[in-house]
């Protein structure tokens, strides 16, 4: 398998999945057991909005290394123009950018800069 030339989308749709794993736990860990409270909560970090204002740090801090930001790259400028109605076509480049990485790193079993990335979006 050759993850620099697998569709993106389908490595944001893993990412989109680890990402919202780790939230989910995270919030869990904080004691939350109302499922309602849970899903306030965990839209504070999955939202596209939030997603792209993360993301916007992360890169201003230069955070992402030169493959991460290849791979955002790849899920920002890709041609699709399809997006949910609750945001425009940038905040949801951006956060699919976001969720690619987090899928190309899952694939690449780099769960440690998975973990990484997730401490500096949950505070931790």
């Amino acid at each position: 398998m050759d993850i620099n030339n697998m569709n993106i989308l389908v490595l944001a749709y893993l990412g989109d999945n680890v990402y919202e794993y780790y939230i989910r736990k995270y919030l869990i860990n904080k004691g939350i057991a109302d499922v309602n409270t849970l899903q306030t909560e965990s839209t504070k970090y999955v939202s596209a909005k939030s997603q792209k204002e993360i993301v916007d740090k992360l890169i201003e801090s230069n955070f992402f290394n030169e493959e991460e930001l290849s791979v955002f790259k790849r899920a920002r400028n890709h041609k699709g123009n399809r997006h949910p109605k609750n945001c425009d076509i940038v905040t949801y480049k951006y956060a699919t950018g976001l969720e690619a990485i987090i899928g190309y790193l899952e694939l690449t079993n780099n769960r440690k800069r998975i973990e990484e990335i997730m401490n500096i979006i949950i505070g931790e």
